[in-house]
This record gives C-alpha cells, sequence and structure tokens, in this order.
C-alpha cells in the first residue's frame, strides 16, 4: 500500500491531521533553529491537537464502519471489520509519524537551548 493508498483510505480525519502535524513540524523545525521559550506552549498545543485529530478521525472511522455493518444485507463477515480497523488506523499513524517527527526535530531546539544556558551560567561564574 503507498502513502496516498493510506491517505485516501483514512478517510477524512487525515485532513486536520496532516493539517495539525505539518503545523506542528513546522514549528518544531524553527524551534529547532532558533530555541525560544515562546515556542513551547505552540508545540505543546498543536503537539495534542495532532493527536486528538489522528485520534478522533480513528473514532469516526471505526463509527462509520460499525454503521455500515450493522446495515448490511445477509450475513455479514468478520473480516470486514478487520478492514474497517485498518483503515482507521491510519489516522493514528499519520499522527504518531508526525509527532515522532516534530518531537526530534524540538528535542533538537531543547537540547541547543540547555548548551546556551550552561554557557551563559559558565560566563558568569568567576573563575578562581
Amino acid at each position: 500500500m503507498s502513502i496516498s493508498d493510506a491517505f485516501i483510505a483514512g478517510g477524512f480525519g487525515m485532513y486536520p491531521t496532516l493539517i495539525a502535524g505539518v503545523a506542528l513540524f513546522v514549528t518544531s523545525v524553527q524551534y529547532a533553529r532558533r530555541p525560544e521559550s515562546r515556542y513551547v506552549p505552540l508545540l505543546i498545543s498543536l503537539g495534542l491537537f495532532t493527536l486528538f485529530a489522528g485520534g478522533l478521525g480513528f473514532v469516526s472511522g471505526v463509527i462509520t464502519m460499525l454503521r455500515f455493518y450493522a446495515e448490511m444485507q445477509g450475513e455479514p463477515k468478520p473480516v470486514i471489520l478487520y478492514y474497517g480497523f485498518q483503515e482507521s488506523l491510519h489516522n493514528i499513524a499519520l499522527a504518531l509519524l508526525l509527532t515522532t517527527a516534530s518531537a526530534l526535530a524540538a528535542s533538537v531546539g531543547a537540547w541547543r537551548l540547555a548548551r546556551q544556558a550552561r554557557a551563559a551560567v559558565t560566563a558568569t561564574v568567576p573563575v578562581r
């Protein structure tokens, strides 16, 4: 399955997850380039939004799948449920992928900020 197939299979919930995740990633890269504490609340809120959007996409996909499964004529096959869950999980996978990549970029920013703070403390401590 290609990435575009997975995106289409995930349904409508993939769009807000992608938008929030890309915004999170861009902010994380900006924080990695120029670590300033003003980015931290935005990083946290976009990270939560990305995860919540992925979770909501999963839940809405499962609800839709169960509704159609209950309305099926004849003897419904359990394999349909497996495919439905698999498609719904694409939302969670996208959210986790984007938040993981963003956390990695934000970690670089946090590391750089810690180095700057240590250098500032070292510069102000008198040497005996």
